[in-house]
């Protein structure tokens, strides 16, 4: 088969015919339509697919039998009726006007191919496999995997407009940033990166993206709240791509909100990126559900090292009480909580490092948890999970 010559084509506007009514021709409909062409079907009856995009004003319709003069004023054209002497007529026609036409039954005799296409963000890769389009799709969605995790160099060169992504990197293990996030990080120019990411993921990224770090510890923050805003939009405004890589969500105790807020007052366009928070995940990693059915129906987070809470409410709630950065103030949470009327008999486990390699977990009761962490030796980062379901990892573990 000969060489072809790949082209990609601005549709928008432009008239393209599809003849025939059956499944083929509604998936090349659809396609079409979602490039922006004006579509118009050519066929003496359709299939539900194509009725929907008709009914939908998206496509036109001329429900009788093929004529040449179908493809006056058209750019393009599809043939797919299942009918080779109609195809071969429609090819035909299309040659003496010299347009192109993508033929379904027979690449072989058709003067245009429609490739398997991948698209991720703004790239777009066509795959073509010799007229063997099963073996195109199967390309394609390989390709597509890749963009969509990253795996892929989709770093712009050129510039182009900046913007800010806030991208939840999960608990610690960069297994568990969402393949969205990773995409970002791959497409980043600037990362500026917290204490508790997935900083595994900073030796994937092209040496000249600049790192910054915004990481913060108990009384030491390498920059204050204010100056990340300010590093955000200065970056996004001077045109480059901006990740803001946290653990966890960045909308779960992570200031995401104050980074969002301060990115759309200064007029930066901003998109957020959900993680798996370490309130629900590390104790997951612990085999400790946070609900469990006939013990627990409710979780409450809490950061631990903001200002005192009310204690009263909290040691009434029913279910889960997560705290998050609660370490250092373990003892006195306890003892606040017991003070309050929780069962100082109530289990409580405390997950340091959380789905890392260094993972450790300890266990003891309200009345206890402190002298047993202390003995221990347990420091942050480190989730702690207060209520009956701190019991359930023994019996939850799984058998290794």
């Amino acid at each position: 088969m000969t060489d072809r010559h790949p082209l990609w084509l601005d549709l928008a506007g432009r008239l393209v015919v599809v003849v025939g009514g059956g499944p083929v021709a509604a998936r090349r409909a659809a396609r079409l339509v979602d490039d922006g062409a004006r579509v118009l079907v050519v066929a003496p009856a359709i299939c539900e697919d194509l009725r929907e995009l008709v009914d939908d004003g998206r496509a036109s319709w001329v429900a009788r039998d093929y004529l040449t003069t179908d493809l006056d004023g058209a750019w393009l054209v599809h043939t797919a009726t299942g009918d080779r002497t109609v195809d071969d007529a429609v090819a035909a026609d299309a040659e003496r006007a010299r347009l192109w036409c993508v033929r379904a039954d027979d690449a072989s005799a058709s003067s245009a191919w429609t490739p398997a296409v991948a698209r991720s963000g703004d790239v777009a890769i066509a795959v073509t496999a010799g007229g063997d389009p099963r073996r195109a799709a199967a390309l394609r969605s390989a390709i597509a995997l890749l963009l969509d995790t990253g795996a892929l160099p989709v770093r712009r060169h050129r510039a182009g407009t900046g913007h800010v992504t806030l991208v939840g990197g999960g608990p610690g293990d960069p297994g568990l940033i969402t393949t969205r996030g990773r995409r970002a990080l791959a497409e980043a120019d600037v990362v500026v990166v917290d204490r508790l990411a997935p900083r595994a993921l900073l030796a994937e990224l092209d040496p000249t993206v600049e790192v910054i770090e915004a990481g913060k510890s108990p009384h030491a923050h390498t920059l204050t709240q204010t100056q990340i805003n300010a590093v955000l939009v200065e970056r996004a405004q001077a045109g480059l791509r901006v990740v803001r890589l946290k653990g966890g969500d960045p909308f779960v105790l992570g200031r995401g909100g104050e980074e969002l807020a301060a990115c759309l007052e200064a007029g930066v366009t901003v998109e957020v990126v959900p993680g798996v928070t370490s309130a629900i995940a590390v104790p997951g990693a612990a085999s400790i559900p946070v609900t469990h059915r006939g013990v627990s129906r409710q979780v409450t987070i809490l950061s631990a090292h903001d200002a005192a809470p009310d204690w009263e409410t909290l040691a009434r709630l029913d279910g889960t009480l997560v705290l998050l950065m609660g370490v250092a103030q373990l003892a006195g949470h306890a003892a606040a909580l017991i003070e309050n009327g929780r069962d100082p008999g109530t289990p409580v486990a405390v997950v340091e490092n959380g789905t890392l390699p260094g993972q450790r977990t300890t266990r003891g009761t309200l009345a206890t948890i402190a002298q047993v962490a202390l003995a221990r030796g347990v420091g942050n980062p480190a989730v702690v999970v207060v209520g009956d379901v701190a019991a359930l990892a023994d019996v939850l573990a799984p058998v290794r």
